[in-house]
Formats: structure tokens, sequence, C-alpha cells
């Protein structure tokens, strides 16, 4: 198949460090071509393609907003891209579908995060033609599908060739934070299960540019760091994540939002690394209790479940990584719509 994927231009497909879509859609557009599709990736600056690559727009624009300056010139390039290709997988802003919305191309729109079903009920009510969208856990379909339409589950992917699983963890190994330290992901409670438990807890993520975030993290993380029980590592790459998560003991997710489906999920589970969370959004959707994990509702009830880690099988956290999220099994699930729409 001749396949278009879409992306908004600010942040670079593949992300260094932080971006959690952008990091899928570079995997699965990997896969594609490994499985022998013509992949052409459209996308901000400094981003990568396994295939064709156009770029547009700029990266790192503050405000993320979506002008009429940006929508012509998309619009340019989807005009001069669409007779090539057989499929329009748009990753980015419902926007950017009204331009091809009358097009017979087949078209995707993937969301991974909570939806407006106002601006769904829209683009339907002008008539697109042959288009399914998808979101990455049921809970985020929930959201979208006020708005009518066509909806698929497709749940985010990690590459598995990038992961080591590791089969057994050191006695005394540490409890992970992995992800933005802003409010809404939990990164204080994950401090707290760590002072009631007494282990090691190592941090790492980007500190947000928002300034009630940053006041967050110099208020109520930085004091409690203290570089002994509590590790804060700053931003990693892909191979410094390979080792922190396959060195860890658990990874904690305690969300305090509705966490469409972390990225940060199936990565951990391919290393064998099992997650103690808060059912947030579609978290509960990836976590076999007692199995690949634990659910609690507070910071006690987290440290209880630290206690018990010894319970939960880290083989069947890679095989759920297997059978569930590699990027080869997502690749397919996408690949099956397309082809439902032919």
């Amino acid at each position: 198949m001749r396949i278009i994927l879409l992306m908004d231009p600010l942040i670079p497909v593949p992300p260094l460090h932080y971006g959690g879509i952008e990091r899928v859609i570079h995997d699965i557009a990997c896969r594609y071509v490994a499985m022998g599709h013509d992949v052409t990736l459209i996308a901000g600056p400094g981003s990568r393609s396994p295939g064709r690559l156009v770029t547009y727009g700029e990266a790192g624009a503050s405000s993320g907003k979506v002008d009429f300056k940006l929508l012509w010139r998309l619009g340019r390039i989807l005009r001069e891209e669409i007779p090539r290709h057989d499929v329009l997988h748009n990753f980015g802003r419902l926007a950017f579908q009204f331009p091809m919305a009358w097009s017979r191309i087949r078209k995707v729109q993937t969301y991974m995060r909570y939806i407006a079903p106002g601006n769904i009920w829209t683009l339907n009510a002008v008539g697109v033609r042959n288009l399914t969208y998808t979101a990455v856990s049921d809970a985020i379909v929930r959201t979208g599908q006020p708005g009518g339409g066509n909806w698929r589950t497709v749940y985010n992917c990690a590459p598995l060739e990038q992961f080591d699983f590791r089969e057994q963890v050191d006695a005394d190994a540490p409890l992970v934070f992995l992800g933005r330290l802003e409010r809404c992901k939990g990164a204080h409670t994950a401090i707290r299960v760590a002072e009631l438990t007494g282990r090691l807890l190592v941090i790492a993520g980007n500190i947000s540019t928002l300034p009630e975030e940053i006041k967050y993290f110099e208020d109520e993380l930085r004091p409690r760091i203290d570089g002994l029980r509590i590790k804060y590592i700053g931003v990693v790459d892909n191979e410094e994540k390979n080792r922190l998560l396959g060195g860890a003991a658990a990874m904690l997710l305690p969300v305090e939002w509705y966490e469409p489906f972390p990225v940060v999920l199936p990565e951990a589970f391919a290393c064998g690394t099992p997650i103690l969370a808060f059912p947030g959004g579609g978290v509960p959707e990836g976590i076999r209790p007692g199995v690949t994990g634990f659910l609690s509702l507070t910071a006690e009830e987290m440290a209880k479940d630290v206690a018990r880690i010894g319970a939960l099988s880290r083989a069947a956290c890679r095989q759920e990584a297997e059978a569930r999220y590699s990027d080869q099994v997502i690749a397919e699930a996408y690949l099956s719509i397309y082809a439902e729409q032919g």
C-alpha cells in the first residue's frame, strides 16, 4: 500500500525525548517499510522517515495553534500527495482532514487525547468520505463516539527489538517514574510511595515549560529529591530508557487525569517490568491485576502493592507486550482498517 502518515509539526518525528504519538508514528512507519509498503511521512522540521519525508510548519511553537497559513500550506501538500497514495492516516489535528474531506482516498483519524465530540460531529456533518476514527484506548473512543462516525480502538506500541527483556532484577531494584513532570502525571505520589516503602525511586522525564508546572516541580518535587533515596536523572533517550525500565522492580503510574494510554506502558512491559497504577482513563485496559501489575486509588494502597511486586510475572509482562503492543501487532491492526475501507 501507499500510505501517508501525517502529524502536527510541533515535535519532530521521532522525538529524541518527549513525544509519545510522534514515537508511535515513527515505529509503525518503520514497520510498514519493513513489510514492503510505501510510506510518506508529512511532519515538522527535524523529522526522519524510513520512506519519503515532506516537512512543513515550524517545530517548537509554544502556542500549538493551527492557523490559516499552516492549513493552506498543508492543503497544498496534500493535494499534491493524495493522487499518489491509497491511504491518508492523520495523527494530528482533525482540522487537517477538512481539505481532503470529500476526497475518495481512504482516511484514518487517530486520537491520543480526550476528544471534543462536537468537532467530530462538524466533520461528519459536512459529508466526509471514507473516514475511520481510531483512538488509543476504549476510554478515549467513548469520548469521541457521541460525535458519530465509525470508531476503532488501536493501542500504542513498543518496538520489541529496542527493549531487552529482564526476567529477573536485583532484590533492591529501584522503583521508576517515567513521564512529564506535571501534576496530572503524579510524580509527587510516586515520591510518597517511595517514602512510605523506603524504596529507591528513580524519576526520569522532562520538566514542563508551563509556569504552573514549573512551580509544581520547584515547590513539591525538587525539595523531596535528595539524590539518595529519591533521584531525578532528567530526560532519557531510547537506550537510557531501556536500561532504566529493564532494571526496575516496577514502574509507578499514579496518574491524576484521564490518561489516554501511555506509551511507557508497552515499553515497560517489553522490558518485563510490571506497573503499579491509578485507574485513570485507559490505563486499566493495559493492566492485568495480579499478573502484570496492580491498580490502586491512593499512595498508601500503592505502597502496599509495592510489597506484592514479587507476586507479579515479568514473563507475563513481556508476553503481553508481544501479543498486544508490539509494533508489528499495531501496524497490522492499522493495515486491517485501511483494507476494510478499500
